[in-house]
């Protein structure tokens, strides 16, 4: 059966008759421009749940679509049931999670940090959720610690889907390591249209054996390929105070540092085109991987892992890594760390679409990761560069760093039960991908002094920006 048309919607739960017979509502926790997040309870057995109610067509289907790829993943947000039906949002009714990610480096920070036997778990939980949406060829695309939802037990789980895309090769892969396909072995899976509650369940195919070594030729033949065949139609993506000036949008423009100071001819922005491209303006800008920043509308599951690396890098510092306040000074503040963005550090860089339109002064000396992660072990400053390469065919798997032996070495990580879980949510909400104000107090402001003077001139191409 087809989804419910996205002509009209109903943007309220509480006249939602088929919802309310089986849940009281209790409170509204999260709103957005996307989406409203209730706590409510089951009223067959008292079990308290998340309803989600998703204002956007495309957000709704792709969050279904993935976390039914995903069921049984012990480190994603489960999905215990949907309501879709016409002229109404979805409904999705998830496992309630009190806390996140963010909330845990924000108690950190106020109370005398993380153990290094804390920070391996986070880091553990986090790859075996990642590890599992790759598997299943699932690339999140908003990876952030306000994504990473946390129960009272200290099990996190991956959450919010919304941008979620799934590869047209796709299989499904279990937490016992075996994939599920729609038919024969050499079958393509293509997306298929959720049902709808009140049709039953549809039944799951059966599962089929698959080893290591084949999952790493599949994994290697799509670096190779480093492509989605997909297309983003109907979405509107945008996050907070994203100015994505470096792929053509004007969204928020009044917040670009370097307004004043050049002129940028803005071109029209278009929906994905019927050729497979992806929209670039994709994830929260802070951690949001060069190639999208750069324009690229032809992106892998590469993109999750540049997230990865900025995540686990803010868990060791306790502070955001790349607090950009634009596309362009996320660019900018990426290159002082790592230092030029070129051919010979990322073969193929100069044909990225705004590659050409963006220029910053040679990078001399750059900071480095070791200065940005003072007092943290060769080994923890490898495990993010692992994952901060310019090239995205040479960053580590979610895989691959779970078999990484920092991961056994003393100090060994800490039983979830010892782990220092928030009891809630840290005063602000994760219903939308698009709000990232939760992190302001990070200190997320663009700091122009750190590169020293700025000068800006326009160019025939776009516009230079070197740092003194």
């Amino acid at each position: 059966m087809d989804p419910p048309a996205a002509s009209s919607r109903s943007w309220s739960i509480y006249g939602r008759s088929e919802i309310t017979e089986r849940y009281e509502i209790l409170e509204r926790i999260g709103s957005g421009a996307y989406a409203d997040v209730y706590r409510g309870h089951r009223r067959s057995d008292g079990i308290v749940v998340a309803l989600k109610e998703i204002h956007d067509y495309q957000s709704s289907f792709r969050e279904i679509e993935a976390l039914q790829t995903l069921r049984d993943s012990l480190n994603v947000v489960d999905l215990l049931e949907y309501f879709w039906q016409e002229d109404e949002d979805a409904v999705l009714v998830l496992e309630f999670l009190p806390t996140d990610l963010a909330s845990v480096i924000r108690d950190a920070k106020r109370g005398g940090g993380l153990a290094p036997g804390e920070v391996k778990q986070w880091m553990l939980q986090i790859l075996r959720g990642v590890d599992a949406c790759h598997r299943n060829l699932v690339v999140h695309r908003d990876l952030k610690p306000s994504n990473l939802l946390i129960s009272a037990e200290g099990v996190l789980k991956l959450a919010d889907f919304g941008q979620s895309r799934i590869l047209q090769e796709t299989r499904y892969i279990s937490r016992d390591n075996s994939p599920h396909e729609p038919g024969s072995e050499n079958e393509a899976w293509l997306p298929q249209q959720p049902a709808m509650v009140g049709e039953g369940n549809q039944p799951w195919p059966d599962p089929r054996p698959i080893n290591e070594d084949e999952y790493l030729r599949e994994l290697d033949g799509l670096k190779a390929k480093h492509a989605m065949e997909d297309t983003d139609k109907e979405m509107s993506l945008q996050d907070g105070d994203a100015s994505c000036l470096a792929t053509c949008s004007t969204g928020d423009v009044e917040d670009d540092p370097f307004k004043g100071s050049y002129t940028y001819e803005v071109e029209e922005v278009k929906d994905d085109d019927e050729s497979g491209a992806l929209t670039s303006c994709v994830g929260t800008r802070w951690f949001r991987a060069p190639e999208l920043l750069y324009g690229s509308t032809t992106y892998g599951l590469e993109i999750d892992l540049w997230s990865l690396g900025c995540i686990f890098a803010e868990l060791l510092t306790l502070a955001p890594l790349f607090p950009g306040t634009s596309d362009i000074d996320q660019l900018g503040k990426i290159i002082s760390v790592l230092g030029d963005l070129t051919e010979e550090t990322w073969p193929g860089s100069s044909k990225l679409p705004d590659y050409n339109k963006i220029f910053f002064n040679k990078i001399e000396n750059p900071i480095g990761l070791e200065a940005c992660l003072q007092n943290r072990s060769a080994a923890e400053v490898d495990l993010v560069r692992r994952l901060l390469g310019y090239n995205p065919a040479s960053r580590a798997s979610a895989m691959e760093l779970l078999q990484e032996r920092y991961f056994v070495e003393e100090p060994l990580p800490v039983p979830i039960s010892e782990l220092r879980v928030p009891s809630t949510k840290d005063g602000h909400d994760d219903s939308s991908p698009e709000e990232w104000a939760d992190y302001r107090d990070l200190g997320s402001d663009s700091d122009l002094d750190e590169f020293g003077s700025v000068d800006v001139t326009t160019t025939e191409k776009g516009f230079s920006i070197r740092f003194a």
